[in-house]
């Protein structure tokens, strides 16, 4: 049902994820889980690329559990019986083990044969202590999740990406898994939207920030009395446009974002 895949990436700190793949009635999923150098003492931090309220729930009980040498084994355990749970599948016995100790004698024949291997490496394979799985090629007929995004775009939600991990390495985390999740997929739902490459309106992410947007509206009905005031507008100050913030909370999507208009100042309205 799951499948654990190890990544080291260049700021050092690991990630692993979590995939559900080859079952019948479960979507794929992928959870993600970014662990720190401080590990065990701060425990791993998870998230889950989907907007269904009953994932981040199973995310959101892992706080639960009491910190350990274990704590990430014991992660994995409470997730995937909560995923078994959650589709009514049987679970697999091994699962009850996952943070159970290795007997003795084993962890002493695996130490034995990692200090073997050590000794059999060739000194130029030690630039390979730190490496980047390469992503997985989308299967056939199968669309990867940035399809359709313009590489300036694509650009955007990397550097996203780069300062959430910043943020977790600084203790400085904000927002919450279900609504960052959300907001990344609503955002590269924008990208790749007609709308948007065909210059309809424009958004900007005000410092970087995932939960505070500029949206321009630049093109509005030509037959409305909208138009010809932004003509007037244009005419007067040099802008034509609408200019939109929105301020999203915690708990997005569930309450809706704080929209005001910026510019043009209205009045008699």
């Amino acid at each position: 049902m799951a499948e654990l895949r190890p990544l080291v990436e260049e700021d050092k700190v690991s990630s692993a994820y979590v995939e559900t793949s080859g079952v019948d009635l479960v979507p794929e999923l992928c959870f993600q889980c970014i662990i720190r150098e401080s590990y065990p003492a701060v425990p791993p931090i998870w998230s889950v690329e989907s907007d269904d309220p009953n994932l981040a729930a199973v995310l959101e009980r892992l706080v639960d559990i009491k910190k350990g040498n274990t704590l990430l084994l014991q992660h994995l355990k409470r997730i995937i019986s909560d995923l078994c749970k959650l589709y009514n599948l049987p679970q697999h016995p091994d699962v009850e083990m996952l943070d159970q100790p290795l007997p003795a004698e084993q962890c002493t024949q695996e130490d034995v044969s990692s200090e073997d291997e050590d000794e059999e490496m060739p000194e130029d394979t030690e630039d390979l202590d730190h490496y980047e799985m390469k992503e997985e090629e989308p299967a056939e007929g199968k669309k990867s999740e940035d399809d359709g995004i313009g590489k300036e775009n694509l650009a955007i939600l990397e550097k996203i990406k780069k300062n959430q991990r910043q943020d977790y390495l600084n203790g400085a985390v904000s927002g919450s898994v279900q609504a960052t999740d959300r907001l990344m997929k609503e955002l590269r739902d924008i990208y790749r939207s007609q709308s948007f490459k065909g210059g309809n309106y424009a958004v900007e992410l005000v410092n970087d920030s995932l939960y505070d947007w500029n949206v321009k509206l630049l093109k509005v009905d030509q037959d409305s009395a909208l138009h010809n005031d932004l003509q007037i507008l244009k005419e007067k100050e040099g802008a034509d446009f609408i200019l939109l913030n929105f301020s999203f909370k915690d708990n997005f999507p569930f309450d809706p974002p704080f929209v005001r208009v910026v510019s043009p100042v209205l009045s008699g309205g």
